[in-house]
């Protein structure tokens, strides 16, 4: 049995759910993770849920580089909207999806 690796997961969810759906579940997974307190994902609360994501392990470097990934601002957090742009380029099949439809509705202008 092959296993479904995040790239892959994240389209299929896509596809099923549709764009609204998928969004709003990107935001569940955020709320699951962030700081109650700050309200964004900091190393802290991902070491906190470390467990849950199968990152049990991580060093502190480790933890900053994944906020880093996707911190757009420079903060050292995870808003919500950046969480879900990082997960959506997270998946390639899911950025060149969006990308052919955003391309889609400029030529049919």
């Amino acid at each position: 049995m092959d296993s479904l690796g995040f790239e892959d997961f994240l389209p299929s969810m896509a596809q099923k759910l549709g764009a609204e759906g998928l969004i709003e579940e990107l935001c569940k997974g955020f709320r699951l993770l962030m700081d109650c307190e700050r309200g964004v994902i900091t190393p802290e609360s991902l070491r906190r849920n470390a467990r849950r994501l199968g990152l049990e392990g991580l060093d502190d470097e480790e933890l900053m580089g994944m906020i880093g990934e996707g911190d757009l601002d420079g903060d050292g957090a995870l808003d919500q909207m950046e969480f879900c742009i990082l997960m959506v380029r997270l998946s390639p099949e899911l950025m060149q999806g969006s990308q052919q439809m955003f391309e889609e509705v400029i030529l049919g202008m």
